[in-house]
């Protein structure tokens, strides 16, 4: 995996970040875009989905983050590995993720992940975090009947809002009361695994959008 040197948080109310990308040509980036699509929003330097694309090549990945230079070394990572189901967009989700979802075949997305997002730990600072209303809302109009969405963090707090925010919406519900003692997917991310090296709790809950 390319390594690359950038801040470690970036502002998404910044005005660099409020245009909203293009509707994007899938043709252009999948070889077979009606395959089953994982979402994950916040994908950092995207070595979560650059395993998990080599391990599922029957489904697509995508991965969103707001770093540009993250983004530029993980497509040319999956370049190099020469993965055709896998790419990343540099975008803001709050704004772009409409334009996103909705140029997608429909039915095709069938996973989302958020997983420790900027913890953005002051008050005056909850507009820049990630899961809000308006992005739940959005993952609700796009996703498919039965599909799921799994959130995990460090910061309770944060998993904690995250969990509220969607059931808040009437069209998700979670999958358990409890938190998950071990993440349900195949591949861990790199913060996950920092984290439980140091013995560290990791909080994790699935959603599932209610069928049709």
């Amino acid at each position: 995996m390319n390594r690359v040197r950038v801040r470690q948080h970036v502002n998404p109310l910044g005005i660099r970040y409020q245009t909203p990308i293009n509707a994007v040509d899938w043709g252009n980036i999948y070889v077979d875009k009606s395959q089953p699509l994982l979402l994950d929003i916040g994908c950092a330097r995207g070595q979560f989905l650059i395993e998990m694309a080599q391990l599922e090549p029957e489904c697509n990945f995508l991965g969103l983050e707001i770093r540009e230079p993250l983004v530029e070394a993980a497509n040319k990572t999956r370049s190099e590995l020469g993965l055709t189901n896998l790419h990343y967009i540099f975008c803001n989700a709050n704004n772009s993720l409409k334009p996103i979802l909705c140029s997608l075949p429909a039915g095709v997305l069938q996973r989302v992940t958020i997983q420790f997002p900027d913890p953005w730990f002051k008050n005056r600072h909850a507009k820049r975090r990630v899961a809000q209303p308006e992005l739940v809302a959005e993952l609700a109009d796009y996703l498919a009947p039965g599909g799921t969405v799994f959130l995990q963090s460090d910061v309770k707090f944060v998993e904690e809002e995250m969990c509220e925010r969607f059931e808040e919406n009437p069209n998700f519900h979670r999958q358990s009361k409890e938190w998950l003692a071990e993440n349900p997917l195949p591949v861990a991310t790199e913060r996950e695994l920092f984290t439980l090296g140091k013995n560290e709790p990791v909080y994790r809950a699935v959603f599932e959008k209610a069928a049709v």
